[in-house]
C-alpha cells in the first residue's frame, strides 16, 4: 500500500518553500553536523533525524524532484513513473501488484529501485560497468568508460526498446566500499554486486534482465544509474574528494597538527605554518577508489575560524597581540584607486 506517513522536507531542514539552494544547502549542513552519527554516539533519535535530513536534502536540492514534491506532496514518488511490474509501460503507477512485504517501508522501496523505468533514455555520465555474474559465484565487472550517443553508448548497436533502467541510491560507505544490492524487479528478484568506486552519474549493465522481445523471446539489458547521498564532510572534485578542516588563528599562525577523516579512516594533516584560510593541503592516494584498485587524492580545505566567546584572560592576549602586531593585511589597500 502507498506510504501515508508525510514528510514535510521544508520542516525538517527548516527552510521556506521559496528558500533557494543556498539556503537550503546552507541549513542542511548545519543540522547534518548536529545530527551526524558520529557527534551523537548511540543515540537512535539523532540517527533517525540525520536520515530524514539526508532524505530532505537529496528531494529539496534536485530541481525535478522538488518541482514533484511541491506540486503532488506525499505521492511525488509515484507521479509519473509510468512504469508496471509486467514491463508494459502502461500510463500511472500500479503499486498493487508488488510484494512490499520484502521491504521496511514504500519509501525503501522506491530507494531500491528509485524513479522510473524507461526506453532510449539518453543521459550522460562518467562510467558504466556491465555485470554478469561469474563462476564461482563470482561477479565480473566490464569497464565501458565514458559514452556520448543517444543510446548511452559508442557503438552500442544492441541497446533497442526492450532495455530498461532504473536509479539506485547509495551511501557513501557502499559505493567505496561495494555492495551486494537486492532488486526485486517484479517478477523476479536478483542479486547484484556494487562494485568499489561507483559515483553519481556511473551506470551498471546487468544483461537481460530488461524487456521481453515477444518476437525474439529475447530479453533486454537493465541499466542501473547510480546517485549517492550527499555526505555531510566529504565531497567530489573531479576525481579527488574534498573536505573542509577549521582551524583557529593561532594554529594558523604557528602551524598545527590535526586529525583528519579519511575514507580508511584518520589521519594526521601538518598544517604548516601561515597557511591562509581556505587553501588546501592534499593527501595523495587517500581519495577515491577506481575499478582498477586505484585511490586518487583527499583534498584538505583549511578555513581558519574565529571564537565567538573568548575568557577574559584571552581577550587580553589578543589586545596584546593587536598593539605589537606588524602584519597589515591591507596594506595594498592605499595604493587602489580608480
Amino acid at each position: 500500500m502507498v506510504a501515508t506517513d508525510f514528510k514535510d522536507y521544508y520542516a525538517i531542514l527548516g527552510v521556506s518553500k521559496s528558500a533557494n539552494g543556498d539556503e537550503i544547502k546552507k541549513n542542511f549542513r548545519r543540522l547534518a553536523r548536529k545530527y551526524h552519527p558520529d557527534m551523537n554516539p548511540g543515540n537512535k533519535q539523532a540517527e533517525t533525524r540525520f536520515k530524514e535530513i539526508n532524505e530532505a536534502y537529496e528531494v529539496l536540492s534536485d530541481p525535478e524532484k522538488r518541482k514533484k514534491y511541491d506540486q503532488f506532496g506525499r505521492y511525488w514518488k509515484q507521479a509519473g513513473q509510468g512504469w508496471s511490474p509486467n514491463g508494459g509501460g502502461s500510463a500511472g503507477f500500479d503499486v498493487g501488484g508488488f510484494d512490499f512485504g520484502a521491504y521496511g517501508s514504500f519509501d525503501e522501496f522506491i530507494n531500491e529501485l528509485l524513479g522510473k523505468f524507461s526506453t532510449g533514455t539518453s543521459r550522460s555520465s562518467n562510467q558504466t560497468y556491465t555485470y554478469s555474474p561469474g563462476t564461482g559465484g563470482s561477479t565480473k565487472f566490464t569497464d565501458f568508460g565514458n559514452y556520448s550517443n543517444s543510446s548511452g553508448f559508442k557503438n552500442n548497436p544492441k541497446a533497442t526498446s526492450i532495455d530498461q533502467e532504473a536509479n539506485i541510491t547509495l551511501g557513501w560507505s557502499d559505493a567505496f566500499k561495494g555492495v551486494q544490492k537486492r532488486l526485486n524487479l517484479g517478477s523476479e528478484v536478483i542479486e547484484v554486486r556494487i562494485p568499489p568506486g561507483v559515483k553519481s552519474g556511473s551506470r551498471i549493465r546487468i544483461r537481460g534482465k530488461g524487456q521481453l522481445n515477444p518476437r525474439s523471446q529475447k530479453r533486454g539489458d537493465l541499466y542501473l544509474n547510480v546517485e549517492l547521498k550527499p555526505h555531510p564532510f566529504f565531497q567530489f572534485d573531479g576525481d579527488n574528494i574534498l573536505c573542509e578542516v577549521p582551524v583557529t588563528p593561532d594554529e594558523a599562525v604557528l602551524g598545527t597538527s590535526v586529525e583528519v577523516p579519511t575514507p580508511d579512516g584518520k589521519v594526521s594533516v601538518h598544517v604548516p605554518a601561515g597557511i591562509r584560510s581556505g587553501q588546501s593541503l592534499r593527501l595523495r592516494g587517500k581519495g577515491w577508489s577506481t575499478v582498477k584498485g586505484e585511490r586518487s587524492d583527499q583534498l584538505v580545505r583549511v578555513m581558519i575560524v574565529t571564537p565567538k566567546d573568548i575568557t577574559q584572560r584571552e581577550r587580553e592576549y589578543y589586545e596584546k597581540i593587536r598593539e605589537i602586531r606588524s602584519f597589515n593585511p591591507r596594506s595594498y589597500l592605499s595604493q587602489i584607486k580608480l
